[in-house]
């Protein structure tokens, strides 16, 4: 399929009919390019339409609708807490893995929940395509290629699920690492989170949180110190842990509240290979020959304090290595929450990251962000 190819939804089903004029797949697409292989054409000006409109993204291209999507899901939580950020959290209808999905952070959010509990779990040993006729969604918020290359959908399920169920909107940004994106282009998560406002028409509200991130990252970055840590990502092999699965800062949406504290990633510059690559892990030896200046520990779920100290930082301060580390000798070992964040999960995640890697500078209960103004953005009270 070309770069500027359209792809209609037409009402008044609000699903009925949806058609594409080649083939999603077959044309390349989940080989990692659109079209010729070409990068840059499928972010250019969508065609005006005159009773709907359209979203343009790599690596699917254009797609019209005749009316704002209603009921729609996200694979990755990124794109989940993208919708809520909109206004969009009643017709969420299913998630990847709802462990992954940080639904507990709103709960400080006066007026903002999501049942996480009441979503469809797509994951089940795997993703059967019978789950997205069963939701039967107005739009799937998800990549293409991340579904064929991670989630092992065939190509043709892919296809199927996209001319008989739902468009498909979305590029996999939580991490970079991954070969077969390299032929399309990656988005920050605020170019991603631009993309959903199109997708629901929430201009209004995607604004108004691009300006609160650019207020709190001005006020915390105004008071970082002049000498910048370097830091390790972790994600616990077993617990208590022994080894740990290696995460690089890189320039994903998973470490933007890293990059944000303008941190130096320690394993990335001892050579370390990210686990998203090659699975591998690393232990408490290896870790005390990089030696980081702080470690984030990062772990998917609802995490309480004592969790984290009893499993984590009590068990490295009484390791013989792990003892050994500084960070650990200088408290400097944290939960720095889930891999998928978007624009709420990450104004919680930089504060959490700022309190543990500083901890001279930010106070342990410190807000960094009006939980309020957040809330008041969500339920379209401003």
């Amino acid at each position: 399929m070309s770069d500027d190819e359209t792809i209609r939804q037409t009402a008044p089903t609000r699903r009925d009919a949806i058609k594409y004029g080649t083939s999603l797949v077959g044309s390349g697409l989940v080989a990692g390019c659109v079209g010729d292989g070409s990068t840059g054409t499928a972010d250019e000006e969508p065609p005006n339409t005159d009773d709907g409109h359209s979203v343009t993204m790599e690596p699917v291209g254009t797609v019209e609708f005749d009316a704002v999507p209603e009921q729609w899901l996200a694979y990755t939580g990124d794109y989940a807490d993208m919708g809520v950020a909109l206004g969009q959290a009643d017709g969420l209808e299913a998630i990847g893995v709802r462990a992954r999905f940080g639904t507990h952070y709103y709960e400080e959010l006066p007026g903002v929940a999501v049942d996480d509990k009441a979503l469809t779990q797509l994951w089940n040993d795997g993703t059967d395509k019978e789950v997205f006729y069963e939701l039967d969604p107005d739009v799937n918020v998800v990549d293409p290629n991340f579904m064929v290359n991670r989630l092992g959908v065939s190509e043709a399920d892919v296809e199927e699920i996209r001319d008989n169920v739902a468009p498909l909107v979305g590029n996999t940004g939580f991490t970079r690492v991954y070969d077969w994106h390299d032929d399309y282009r990656y988005y920050s998560m605020y170019e991603a989170f631009e993309k959903m406002a199109e997708l629901f028409d929430e201009r209004g509200r995607y604004e108004a949180f691009d300006e609160l991130h650019d207020e709190v990252l001005g006020d915390v970055q105004d008071r970082l110190p002049s000498e910048s840590p370097d830091i390790a990502v972790l994600y616990p092999a077993e617990m208590p842990p022994e080894s740990f699965y290696p995460y690089l800062v890189g320039e994903g949406f998973q470490s933007k509240q890293f990059r944000d504290l303008e941190v130096g990633d320690a394993l990335a510059t001892n050579g370390v290979t990210d686990a998203q690559v090659d699975g591998g892990t690393i232990d408490f030896e290896t870790l005390l020959d990089i030696d980081p200046d702080a470690i984030a520990v990062r772990i998917q779920g609802e995490i309480t304090d004592a969790y984290f100290d009893r499993e984590i930082r009590s068990h490295l301060e009484d390791h013989d290595v792990a003892s050994e580390l500084t960070a650990v000798q200088e408290g400097r070992v944290f939960y720095s929450g889930l891999t998928y964040q978007g624009p709420i999960l990450h104004l919680f995640q930089l504060e959490r990251a700022a309190r543990g890697i500083y901890p001279e500078t930010f106070g342990a209960d410190e807000e960094l962000f009006d939980r309020q103004r957040v809330a008041d953005i969500v339920t379209g009270d401003v």
